[in-house]
């Protein structure tokens, strides 16, 4: 099985580390990963995205123009990569920052209120493991506790104080993925 992941939105968002947990989280699970980050020149505010790839098997290319699963947390990301999803495959947004939600009809489109939840568990910063906990529910690539594992490499040692919030956050996002109804 291989899974091919773009994640997208405003520098600041996480996007990055959002993208890189993914990735720890496939090797923690002993498959061939990819990572490949993009951005713009501005620290934040600017654009950000990574690709992510999961496979069971050997990974041929990391550039990959069309994906299974799309996350986009703000609207110039849907806007730019809603055509990117393939066919039958996922769109997943964050729909706090989104003013015009997409329109596709041949993939499955969930609307997360990442940002509102963000700032219900009291750190804006966790939007991004909201985000990847619906993910994980909706598409089943992988195993959350794997991820969990992932985010003790990925946060610094300093910001592991926030390895509970940043649980929860997950969490959430897969209750919310659970409650959505598909556009």
């Amino acid at each position: 099985m291989t899974h091919e992941v773009l994640i997208a939105g405003f520098g600041g968002q996480g996007v990055l580390s959002m993208g890189m947990t993914l990735a720890y989280a496939g090797m923690i699970e002993g498959r061939e990963i990819t990572w490949m980050p993009s951005y713009g020149p501005e620290m934040r505010g600017g654009t950000a995205n990574c690709i992510v790839i999961l496979s069971d098997q050997r990974i041929n290319s990391p550039i990959v123009t069309t994906f299974d699963t799309v996350i986009a947390l703000n609207q110039p990301s849907l806007d730019k990569f809603e055509k990117a999803v393939k066919p039958g495959g996922l769109l997943l947004y964050d729909s706090t920052s989104i003013i015009t939600p997409p329109t596709r009809t041949d993939i499955q489109v969930s609307g997360i209120p990442a940002g509102d939840e963000a700032v219900k568990l009291g750190n804006t910063k966790v939007l991004n493991m909201i985000a990847l906990g619906a993910f994980l529910d909706r598409s089943h690539v992988m195993d959350m506790s794997a991820i969990l594992k992932a985010l003790r490499k990925v946060l610094p040692e300093r910001y592991h104080h926030l390895l509970p919030v940043n649980e929860q956050a997950l969490r959430r996002g897969a209750e919310l993925a659970g409650q959505t109804v598909p556009v």
